[in-house]
């Protein structure tokens, strides 16, 4: 079905119909359950929060004895938020939370390339978000500690790092 299509179909139905359409897709998906939840209870803080805790629990697991360090379960919490359309801001914290934590779990023990290559796509990533939603100023100073330990470590990659965080330079005349 269009759009138009669509469109066209719910302004002839009648509101008591509509009504009722509405409420059976909110009890029969999930995510138009979310959707609604969120849209009218955002408590985007508190979500931020459950983010953050199972991306430290991928580094730092309680449950288990070996870390997974996954980047998929950051990734899907940002695909969640943006999907949602939470306030950047938060967005871009959980990007660079999932940053700062996976260097924090890369102190002690050096990894294998795919996890570099992860967190330079992670990095990339934020900073692309956070250049595009003119957040810079707000997370300046993190973007800078991230590529500063990166290069302090000699991290694989850090190149890449490095340029990455010059273009943003560049593009929006930060500092060092």
């Amino acid at each position: 079905m269009s759009k138009r299509a669509l469109k066209k179909y719910v302004t002839e139905l009648p509101k008591e119909e509509l009504e009722l359409q509405l409420i059976a897709l909110y009890e029969r998906y999930p995510e138009v359950k979310k959707y609604y939840d969120f849209i009218f209870n955002p408590k985007e803080e508190a979500l931020v929060q459950q983010a953050k805790t199972k991306i430290s629990y991928e580094y730092f697991p309680t449950r288990r004895k070996r870390a997974r360090a996954r980047r998929s379960v950051a990734h899907k919490y940002i695909k969640e938020f943006r999907k949602l359309e939470m306030d950047p801001q938060w967005v871009a914290e959980v990007m660079l939370y999932n940053l700062e934590i996976a260097q924090v779990y890369e102190e002690k023990r050096p990894l294998a390339d795919a996890f570099y290559k992860s967190m330079w796509k992670s990095y990339s990533e934020a900073v692309q978000f956070i250049t595009y939603h003119h957040l810079k100023g707000e997370f300046e100073t993190r973007l800078k500690k991230i590529l500063e330990t990166v290069q302090q470590r000699e991290w694989p990659f850090e190149s890449e790092f490095t340029r990455v965080y010059d273009l943003l330079e560049e593009e929006t005349g930060l500092t060092n």
